[in-house]
């Protein structure tokens, strides 16, 4: 019987597991970096041990301190979560040298998949269908450019150990292939420790389509329905949803008996995942296995009412399946959203801070699987998700509806997210038809307004007047009817606004220089302003920190600055040549020298954060002047890495 669970993993899904463990009667041991001190899941462990310093490479990475901690806890089974080690086979087989159980596969069958060359390989072998491409031994540039030939235009680069996107790039004709090739493997290296690449094919406008293992040891494999996560960006999954609404009663039988035999090809063991892209007229090709327990494995728990970290530990105890087959019912409809802090408007570019209010909201049908809470940090050492938020439904818009409603409802006041550019997927017409395929948001959010900054109008600026003028603090009379005007500056982050304040009792009226906006408020909370606006009672979440200002009303987010005291800043922003870090991160590379004359839009800097690169682009055409920052430099947020000069204007020849 096994009765210590130690989980490698931190965030989110070391919390899911820890609830399931010790809902099993399980002792749980957190293993934790020095920035992850005071986490949710080292608080909710029995207990807990440090294991290095920030750095994954040298705490959540850190195989040997990771086992040390399970021999000074007396654990006798290790769960890896997903990322990180999850799918390491080295630290498998330490496990099981320092005779504790790993809960997850053998490491022949992580070994195997871990690599898509030679996982393709053995697909093609068992008869599961696979894109076309190739995983030859030979992954040299000129290996590959002389491959790519063959396998033809539009291709994708992949990282043969990769996943999640990194390493991933997709080449639409010759002229981009080399440097697609040195910097997926300069990505590949960096996330995997390993830059081999493969060709393939590329699908075009393809789903993306997954289906849930389950194998035991003795020889019991079944699958779970399938899960769609078409709607990716940068090949990463956006949207989770289970049951696909593309997928027919016939073609999921078709492609879960093609996983099952793809993981007793195997010898698999536990939870794992096949994953398959399946073109327009419903022909599926094998893309990978991720031997692990799934980030989006909740859909999958909540239409077939099954927990899947139980089943993990059972499976890891020696017991067979808990269902066959023919047992595993599918019921209504789940959907899942990742809620990250990044934002929208700078091309999804990870945000760091602190969490000053982090309220998910609550409901039937409505699950939050998360890490964080109010007050913690966001740092740039790690993954930059903070919460899976999760609806079940009956049917399909239910499902919907009750997403967008726990989306808008969750208040977050601190850092940027992605929540309403979630809210805006989960409402749009093509999706909820069921047609997104994984150029949906390519072809329906470029322009779309959740990708844009939002900039608070004369209704949101009034708002905020009312909020801090005089500090409501919801202990404030409103029965003095006595007129009051008061000027006050706001910033908005590109501009400062100067708004006249008056009130008359309990009625605000908020005038710039060619609007005005009147509000009558009711009752003010520390956290919360209810208002009658344009006749209609409603709600506005707020939280103050300092001069700052966060304000959150049906599901948008704006942030302004109180600057009536504070003298004007200096130039910089947009278009000023003052280029700056858009998140904290290292600089990897530098593609420009003091004196080059550069182009709006052209790359000047490649940042590297959360495991992904990104590029730090011009914001106008001009010379470049000061070079502040060297390949190798930690940054943070806002630090000013290039100087861009106005380009002079040539003296006229014979002058």
């Amino acid at each position: 019987m096994l009765s210590k669970l130690l989980i490698a993993n931190r965030g989110e899904i070391a919390v899911r597991v820890i609830r399931t463990a010790k809902s099993l009667g399980y002792r749980t041991v957190a293993v934790y970096s020095e920035a992850d001190a005071n986490s949710l899941h080292v608080d909710m462990a029995d207990e807990a041990v440090c294991i290095g310093p920030a750095q994954v490479s040298a705490s959540y990475l850190n195989a040997e301190a990771i086992l040390d901690a399970a021999q000074k806890t007396g654990a006798d089974c290790i769960h890896p979560g997903y990322g990180f080690l999850s799918e390491n086979a080295a630290f498998a087989e330490a496990c099981q040298a320092a005779g504790l159980v790993f809960v997850g596969p053998p490491a022949g069958a992580i070994e195997l998949m871990g690599s898509k060359r030679r996982s393709k390989i053995a697909m093609q072998e068992a008869g599961v269908p696979v894109v076309p491409g190739y995983e030859g031994n030979n992954a040299s540039d000129e290996e590959l450019t002389s491959a790519a030939a063959d396998v033809g235009y539009p291709l994708m680069i992949k990282a043969s150990a990769g996943g999640g996107g990194r390493g991933m790039r997709l080449v639409q004709n010759e002229s981009e292939l080399a440097d697609n090739i040195k910097r997926a493997r300069s990505e590949a290296k960096q996330a995997f420790g390993d830059d081999e690449l493969i060709l393939e094919k590329a699908v075009i406008e393809p789903r993306h389509v997954e289906i849930q293992v389950f194998a035991d040891r003795h020889g019991n494999a079944v699958y779970l329905g399938e899960r769609d996560c078409s709607v990716q960006r940068r090949h990463q999954k956006v949207v989770e949803e289970a049951p696909s609404p593309f997928v027919t009663p016939e073609l999921r039988a078709a492609m879960g008996e093609a996983a099952v035999k793809a993981a007793l090809a195997c010898q698999y063991e536990g939870a794992g995942t096949v994953e398959f892209l399946v073109d327009k007229d419903r022909n599926f090709y094998f893309l990978e296995m991720n031997t692990r327990l799934q980030v989006e494995h909740p859909v999958t728990e909540l239409i077939t009412g099954q927990d899947l970290v139980a089943w993990q530990l059972a499976v890891a105890e020696g017991q067979p399946l808990p269902l066959a087959q023919d047992q595993i019912q599918l019921q209504g409809h789940a959907i899942e959203v990742r809620l990250y802090a990044e934002d929208p408007a700078m091309e999804f570019t990870p945000q760091t801070g602190t969490l000053h209010q982090f309220s998910p909201a609550a409901g039937d049908g409505i699950r939050f699987d998360t890490g964080v809470r109010s007050g913690d940090d966001v740092t740039p050492h790690y993954d930059p998700m903070l919460a899976k938020v999760i609806a079940w439904g009956s049917n399909r818009d239910e499902a919907r509806r009750r997403l967008v409603r726990a989306l808008d409802d969750t208040a977050i006041f601190g850092v940027t997210t992605n929540r309403y550019f979630l809210s805006r997927i989960i409402s749009n017409d093509v999706f909820g038809k069921g047609e997104a395929t994984t150029a949906f948001l390519q072809q329906h959010f470029r322009d779309d307004p959740s990708v844009n900054p939002m900039k608070p109008g004369i209704r949101e600026l009034a708002i905020a007047g009312c909020i801090l003028d005089h500090g409501i603090s919801g202990q404030a009379a409103w029965g003095n009817a006595l007129s009051t005007t008061t000027p006050i500056k706001l910033s908005t982050g590109e501009q400062t606004v100067e708004v006249k304040l008056n009130r008359t009792g309990n009625r605000w009226t908020a005038s710039t220089e060619d609007q005005t906006h009147s509000l009558e408020v009711i009752s003010a909370e520390p956290d919360q302003l209810c208002m009658i606006d344009n006749g209609i009672r409603q709600r506005c979440q707020y939280h103050r920190a300092g001069d700052y200002l966060y304000l959150q009303s049906s599901g948008m987010a704006w942030t302004v600055q109180d600057v009536t005291h504070q003298p004007p800043e200096g130039a910089g922003g947009a278009g000023s040549g003052r280029v700056q870090a858009t998140m904290d991160g290292a600089v990897i590379d530098v593609l420009v020298e003091p004196g080059a004359t550069v182009k709006q839009g052209d790359t000047l800097v490649i940042l590297e954060a959360m495991k992904m690169e990104h590029p730090v682009k011009a914001e106008r055409d001009g010379i470049v002047g000061q070079l502040l920052v060297k390949s190798g430099d930690q940054v943070h947020r806002n630090q000013l890495l290039v100087e861009i000069t106005a380009t002079e204007t040539a003296e006229p020849e014979n002058a």
